[in-house]
């Protein structure tokens, strides 16, 4: 009784105490906002955060009308004061100047806390320029003409178990969802190329369920403590990265061996090998296999789950523009054929101008990941009339930058890719898909030629048609974008036979 009088007691106090640190915290939001486009009041403590996470899609639409006029917008989330940047000029201000004092590439509002330490978008200067270098031979032709066998027989398991699901219930095909589908494939995709042999097949089940719980936990609320999402996919994160670590390590050992690289991590290794023999070093700086493993991480979800947002949208944009897909099936024809048993080569895949220049405005018209989220690390100059404050989480949109300057933004029209328009370089500023500056995805070549080869034989070996409904096509975050129905469709054989690649 005498604890309840003294709440009782002190009721009033806390109140007031409460009362003033909401002011408190409106007249910080305020101060920073000034006269710029966002909420004039915004929910204690939480901010925005609810609309957020229940419904992201309407979230970032009002940001962008928010934005229209001056060209960026502001709101406030979980204590933190966000900006929102829809023009492409503004955009690139913040991606020239990526660095500690200025700002800092975070890949998600806490990014920092759920990838761990060793992550590469947390490099600067010299560090980041040597790990570049390094990474720079797994993108090499040899190497991506090695993976491009990996990534067709692993389509061509994957399209065999799509057609039969489409086909198994009822004489007639039924509609099948793709996204899920999409995101395995692509996921054993990304494990075979980078990490090849050394991922167990009795690891992968435990590697999938982690990933699993890590996709998850990105668009929940970050509250970590046991129990929620966010901490199971901090904890899943770790795993994932001592699994890598570990692939890293017995790849060490086969290169030392004088074995030929069978996968991406096997490149890597390789190249340090040379460079610390060349040299005479102990070990390089910054390459233990734990922090091998962090940036293996850092590859696997690039090339994860925007991946999948880019499959279900070829699906979805050739299925509306069938004169484009003819297009696309006349040209593969004329390079490969399913009956010839051989993958496409990566000779044949560059004959492919018409299917890359699809691959191309597939990811300008559904940029997949839509926001690059940078901390302020200083305050920032971004308009002669506005400072960015210091810890500012600044979105540059690289979504609304694929809607300005190019000719007619809104159409799908992949022939603005061809030799004869060449818009991409024409309208470079505002093609920012894979980034800028020197933090620019260093993987875009091979993410394109996934793209490729996936439109290549998704087209040639399917016939396909969406389940179409209301709203189907309509944008949805998970945590990339993809078609709110999750791309329904109807999948039979067009061809024979599937063939049996080597």
């Amino acid at each position: 009784m005498e604890f309840w009088a003294i709440l009782l007691q002190c009721t009033p106090y806390l109140i007031s105490v409460l009362a003033f640190l909401i002011l408190l915290e409106q007249v910080s939001y305020l101060k920073k906002k000034r006269n710029m486009p966002g909420p004039t009041l915004v929910l204690p403590f939480i901010g925005n955060a609810i609309s957020l996470v229940r419904n992201p899609t309407k979230f970032w639409e009002i940001q962008s009308l928010n934005a229209k006029s001056s060209g960026f917008s502001v709101d406030y989330v979980i204590g933190r004061f966000i900006i929102f940047i829809r023009s492409s000029d503004l955009s690139h201000k913040i991606f020239a100047n990526v660095r500690p004092d200025a700002f800092q590439l975070i890949g998600h509002p806490f990014g920092k806390k759920l990838f761990g330490e060793h992550n590469i978008i947390n490099l600067f200067g010299q560090e980041h320029k040597d790990l570049r270098r390094r990474i720079a031979p797994n993108f090499t032709p040899k190497a991506l003409s090695i993976y491009t066998t990996i990534q067709q027989n692993i389509m061509v398991k994957h399209f065999k178990n799509w057609i039969h699901l489409s086909s198994s219930s009822t004489e007639r095909p039924i509609p099948i969802p793709l996204r899920i589908l999409c995101r395995d494939l692509n996921l054993e995709t990304s494990q075979t190329v980078m990490v090849g042999p050394y991922l167990r097949q009795d690891s992968r089940q435990r590697f999938n369920e982690d990933y699993n719980f890590f996709n998850v936990g990105l668009m929940k609320l970050p509250i970590d403590l046991p129990g929620f999402a966010f901490r199971k996919a901090r904890l899943a994160a770790q795993r994932l990265v001592q699994t890598l670590a570990t692939c890293t390590e017995e790849s060490k050992t086969r290169m030392k061996a004088g074995f030929e690289p069978e996968c991406l991590i096997d490149f890597w290794m390789q190249e340090n090998i040379k460079e610390i023999e060349a040299n005479n070093f102990q070990d390089l700086p910054h390459s233990s296999s734990e922090e091998t493993g962090g940036h293996l991480f850092d590859f696997l979800f690039a090339a994860q789950d925007a991946s999948t947002s880019s499959l279900l949208w070829a699906v979805t944009l050739l299925d509306s523009h069938p004169e484009v897909l003819a297009r696309v099936r006349k040209e593969v024809a004329g390079v490969w054929s399913p009956e010839s048993d051989t993958p496409i080569t990566a000779e044949k895949l560059r004959e492919l101008r018409f299917t890359e220049a699809v691959a191309k405005e597939i990811v300008r018209f559904r940029t997949p990941a839509t926001l690059v989220p940078h901390i302020a690390g200083e305050d920032f100059q971004l308009t002669d009339n506005y400072t960015i404050p210091k810890g500012t989480i600044v979105f540059p949109s690289v979504f609304e930058s694929s809607f300005q300057g190019f000719v007619e933004p809104y159409r799908f029209d992949p022939d603005r890719f061809m030799d004869e328009r060449q818009e991409d370089r024409v309208y470079k500023k505002n093609f920012l898909a894979f980034g800028a500056g020197s933090h620019q995805c260093v993987g875009q070549r091979y993410a394109i030629n996934h793209l490729v080869l996936f439109i290549a034989m998704f087209t040639s070996l399917i016939d396909f048609t969406r389940a179409r409904s209301d709203g189907c096509d309509d944008i949805v975050y998970v945590p990339t974008i993809c078609p709110k129905d999750d791309c329904k469709a109807f999948l039979s054989n067009r061809c024979r036979r599937f063939p049996s690649l080597s």
